[in-house]
């Protein structure tokens, strides 16, 4: 393990590690909890999406939503509107989201996420998963 340098680095591993906690803790419930997916594709980071998913991580710990759960995935189709993101209401089909700033996110936290109200910017869905 190399050395910490600074507070900054030490904060950081302190933050991925409780991350990693809070995620196996919350994995025994897994069906109730609310599920945000970040597109952090390379064309997602370019477009700004690094800083959506720290912001929406901020916001849920900031607010004490304990019942969501914030993951990274990988690119979900959607270049030409990221950053993107996709929430899974319990019970619900996924919802995404398209051209994802902070300003965005704080309204789909608020609105979609806590009160179930649909929010401008959904990508409408062209196709079903097979089964």
């Amino acid at each position: 393990m190399a050395k910490i340098k600074s507070l900054d680095e030490l904060i950081k591993i302190r933050d991925q590690q409780r991350s990693k906690v809070d995620l196996r803790e919350k994995g025994e419930n897994i069906d109730k909890l609310i599920h945000v997916k970040v597109a952090m594709a390379t064309c997602g980071i370019a477009s700004g999406a690094r800083e959506t998913m720290n912001y929406i991580i901020e916001e849920v710990d900031r607010q004490g939503l304990e019942n969501v759960v914030v993951t990274q995935t990988g690119c979900m189709g959607y270049c030409y509107a990221e950053p993107t993101i996709e929430v899974t209401l319990p019970g619900k089909e996924p919802t995404v989201f398209g051209y994802v700033d902070e300003a965005k996110a704080k309204e789909i936290i608020d609105k979609y996420i806590k009160e179930g109200e649909l929010v401008d910017g959904i990508i409408p869905s062209t196709h079903k998963t097979i089964e």
